[in-house]
Order: structure tokens, then C-alpha cells, then sequence
């Protein structure tokens, strides 16, 4: 009973000292998201939608929650963070090509819907990010718009 009882103060221990360690905080500012906007130009209703659901992972400014504060949550967390913006960034809009931002709009229209966006992980956490069917035709439809646009454009030779 006694190495138990040590074992649980050593976790405790480590647990606590855990806590001054934390990851880079996501903490850009509203700005890096205009140049998407203003160049795919989403209905205001899309324009909610990807606040709601999007932007924490998929962009520079993140809303964290008050369990961000716990290590080692705050580690998943960012690790999401971090996978999300590597797969689509927009905070980092205006340095892809035309052929990239189709691309990247073609995966958002697969994604959504097969409904494996937004993670489930994250609408447990975030009701309003539970997208009904007429939120995700309305993304569908204005991403469908996007590429119709993109594919209208030059294509660099």
C-alpha cells in the first residue's frame, strides 16, 4: 500500500511541475484572416460559420478555452493547432498560388461533406460548431463558387 501511495504523490508531483511548462500560444490578430476574405468573399452566414468552426485551428487567431490552462491539454491542443494550419491556413491566404487555393478549396467542400469537419473532438466542446444541413450547403455552395472563380483565372505558364 505504501509504494501505491508513493506512486500517486510522484504523479501528483509531476503533474504539478508540468503546469509551468506550457506550448506557444496561436495569438495573431483579426487582420491576418482580411486578405481570405476579401478574396473569397463569403456570405455573412459562411463568414459566421467559419468563425464558429474554422479559424481556431485553421488560421493565426485561436480562441482557447479555459482547460488550455492544463498541461498537458494544452499540448493536444496545440498539436490540432498546428496539424490544422499545416493542411489549411487562412492567415496564410495570399502567399499560395491559384492552383493551391483551388486545391485547398476542394478538400474544404470533401471534408464538409463527408462531415469530418469540423472534428468531432471539437463540437463536443464547441456546440455552435455542429453544422446542420442547410449551414453545410451553404459552405459547400459558396466553396463551390470559389473554385469557379479560381478556375476562371489565368493559369501561370
Amino acid at each position: 500500500m505504501k509504494i501505491i501511495k508513493k506512486i500517486l504523490w510522484f504523479i501528483l508531483l509531476v503533474f504539478l511541475i508540468a503546469q509551468f511548462f506550457r506550448p506557444d500560444k496561436n495569438a495573431g490578430d483579426l487582420a491576418s484572416i482580411e486578405p481570405f476574405l476579401s478574396e473569397t468573399n463569403p456570405p455573412e452566414d459562411v463568414k459566421r460559420i467559419l468563425k464558429e468552426t474554422c479559424y481556431d485551428c485553421h488560421s493565426d487567431v485561436t480562441r482557447y478555452p479555459w482547460y488550455n490552462t492544463i498541461t498537458p491539454v494544452n499540448y493536444w491542443l496545440s498539436g490540432h493547432i498546428k496539424h490544422g494550419k499545416e493542411h489549411f491556413n487562412v492567415s496564410n491566404w495570399k502567399g499560395n498560388s491559384i492552383k493551391r487555393k483551388d486545391h485547398k478549396f476542394e478538400e474544404l467542400i470533401e471534408m464538409v461533406e463527408e462531415k469530418s469537419m469540423p472534428l468531432k473532438s471539437y463540437t463536443w466542446t464547441h456546440a455552435e460548431a455542429n453544422l446542420t444541413e442547410s449551414q453545410i450547403k451553404a459552405v459547400i455552395d459558396w466553396a463551390n463558387l470559389v473554385r469557379l472563380k479560381y478556375g476562371l483565372q489565368p493559369k501561370p505558364e
